[in-house]
């Protein structure tokens, strides 16, 4: 019989993106957040204090020695990550790993091994929780599009002026983050295209090109930025399907954003991210062409993308299921990417085993 009792979570890392974590578990019955850490010793106590946290720690690794944590999740580089992961897995502890899912497909393969029967998952899954990704997702495999022939995303953010504050270290970094806006960004929409085809597309070739910051928006980068701001990959899958794929930000254009799938049947226009959701389905009919219909359209709950990672965890624990995006799924995330680096530093077209 399962258990109904909240699932007893600790959250390593209390930065930006684990204080979303950190207040996504306060909130939920489903959690309870037994500990917190964070190298600042500030803090972490401030963070437990706050929340009313029982236990903080400066260590992640004090962290997981605490026994009652069953499940904790690593919110911090995912170049400090592989200690603390695989102290979890050998301590019985399930773990949720933020986006990019590891620095490359080989750790990633290292965490699937040492995972043995617990659960772990990927972050990367934050924009298919809102319910617009499920209607979408359902809409789809009901094969109204019929054979899917191209998956499209065009995702690009404009150049602006210097910051007020300095810009993180971590975040162009290769060596301390995996990669640039690649890793930033290219995991959620790899992760929302892929999941919302149910995991159908089977990439098996990639073509690759990435740039770095340009010149005019030098400020808006650390000086020791060395990775990516903005990429184009042209991914072959099994079936005849191609996904087509740009991702940018600090680039000389103006923004665009544009999510689309096109099967032989019609096409999707939609958007993954923001509170308003407008999805368009282009249906091919014989006497008249191609006639529009609007799918969705109206406002949309999206704190659900902070929230749901960690209740979705919490819940796969009592119910013993891996969490939204697997390892082995977010390892898919990670094969396209080491392919994208791979064809940008070869400038050729790279094979994903």
């Amino acid at each position: 019989m399962l258990s109904s009792d909240p699932a007893r979570i600790g959250v390593i890392g209390c930065g930006v993106i684990g204080s979303h974590h950190i207040q996504a578990a306060t909130d939920s019955e489903k959690v309870d957040l037994v500990a917190v850490a964070d190298l600042k010793e500030g803090l972490s106590k401030q963070k437990a204090l706050a929340f009313d946290v029982r236990q903080s720690y400066i260590e992640g690794l004090d962290l997981l020695d605490d026994d009652s944590v069953e499940g904790v999740v690593l919110a911090m580089p995912a170049v400090h990550r592989r200690v603390l992961a695989m102290k979890a897995f050998e301590r019985g502890i399930h773990v949720l790993f933020e986006k990019p899912v590891a620095m490359d497909g080989d750790e990633v393969r290292t965490f699937i091994d040492a995972r043995r029967d617990l659960l772990a998952g990927c972050c990367s899954s934050r924009y298919r929780f809102p319910a617009s990704a499920g209607a979408i997702t359902n809409f789809i495999g009901s094969g109204v599009l019929g054979d899917l022939r191209v998956v499209h995303c065009r995702a690009i953010r404009s150049g602006g002026p210097p910051p007020e504050k300095e810009p993180p270290i971590w975040r162009l970094r290769r060596d301390l983050n995996g990669g640039g806006i690649m890793s930033n960004w290219g995991c959620y929409d790899l992760d929302y295209l892929l999941g919302i085809t149910d995991w159908s597309l089977k990439p098996k070739m990639v073509l690759g090109q990435m740039w770095s910051v340009p010149p005019k928006f030098h400020a808006m980068a650390d000086p020791c930025s060395n990775a990516e701001t903005h990429l184009v990959a042209m991914i072959q899958c099994e079936d005849g399907i191609a996904i087509h794929y740009e991702r940018g930000e600090m680039v000389a254009s103006t923004p665009r954003m544009s999510w689309q799938i096109t099967g032989t049947e019609g096409s999707l226009d939609l958007d993954m991210t923001g509170n308003e959701k407008n999805v368009l389905f282009h249906k091919a009919v014989s006497e008249e062409g191609v006639v529009t219909e609007t799918l969705l359209h109206g406002p949309e709950d999206a704190s659900v993308v902070h929230t749901g990672p960690i209740v979705d965890f919490a819940v796969a624990i009592r119910e013993g299921r891996q969490p939204k995006t697997s390892l082995e799924q977010a390892l898919v995330v990670q094969q396209i990417t080491d392919a994208i680096y791979a064809s940008s530093e070869t400038g050729k077209a790279v094979e994903i085993q």
